[in-house]
This record gives C-alpha cells, structure tokens and sequence, in this order.
C-alpha cells in the first residue's frame, strides 16, 4: 500500500458531491422549465417553494459540503504525514460507502431513520478517524 491509497476515497467522495451538484444543477432547470419553480427564486433561494424532488437532491448536496470537510481534512492529514495504514484507509472507504449510501437514501424515498443510520456510523468512522490520528501525533 502506497501514501496515495488514502486519495482515492477523497476522489471518490469528491465525484459523489460532483454528481449530485450536476444532477441538482439538470433538477433546477427542469423545474423552471416546467413550471414547477419560477426562476426568480434563485436570485435569493426564496419567495418560492422549491418541488420535493428538487429539495432532496439540493440539501443532499448541501450535506456534502458540511460534516464531510472534516474527512477531507484528516484524510490530507494522514497522507502529509505519512501514517497512512490499511486501518486508515478502510475507514475513508467506509466513510465514503456510509455518505453513497445516506446520498442514495436521501435522494430516492428518503426515509429519515433508514438515512440516518449510515449517517451515524459514518459520523463514528469519521470521529475514529480523527482520534486514531491525533493519537498516532501524540
């Protein structure tokens, strides 16, 4: 295993996010084009109500650029400082299988207690990643 190994769940998680804001980007025109949304809602993402189809896909995407930040961080982290191991890398893959599927779940029949637990064990992939790390510093 290579220090790299550790990028490949960070361009994988990237090309998530990149999907799901190209798929938003096709829902939002849609929407304005059928007259599910007037396009003067963009101007300040209000005064309208967005469709249920355009919503769920738009705060997916918000969701990967929240907690996910912090696994973007300690990844870079523990490839800069050379302590990538297999333990390491098979947490970033199941961080990133744990949001695939939270994604998959929130855009489709979106069930908040079947969404919300890939979203826990993904929040404790990502806390060991960090106090495995900070521990590995210390």
């Amino acid at each position: 295993m290579t220090q790299e190994s550790i990028l490949f769940p960070v361009f994988a998680l990237a090309a998530l996010t990149f999907s799901v804001a190209l798929w938003m980007a096709r829902l939002r025109f849609k929407a304005v084009k059928l007259g599910d949304l007037d396009r003067r809602y963009y101007k300040l993402n209000r005064g309208w109500e967005a469709p249920e189809y355009l919503v769920k896909v738009s705060r997916n995407f918000e969701n990967l650029l929240e907690i996910p930040v912090l696994f973007y961080v300690v990844a870079l982290m523990v490839y800069v400082t050379k302590q990538v191991d297999c333990v390491h890398l098979t947490m970033a893959w199941m961080y990133v299988g744990t949001r695939l599927i939270h994604t998959v779940i929130h855009t489709t029949y979106n069930n908040v207690l079947h969404r919300m637990i890939p979203f826990l064990l993904g929040s404790m992939v990502l806390i060991a990643m960090w106090i495995r790390f900070f521990v590995q510093m210390i």
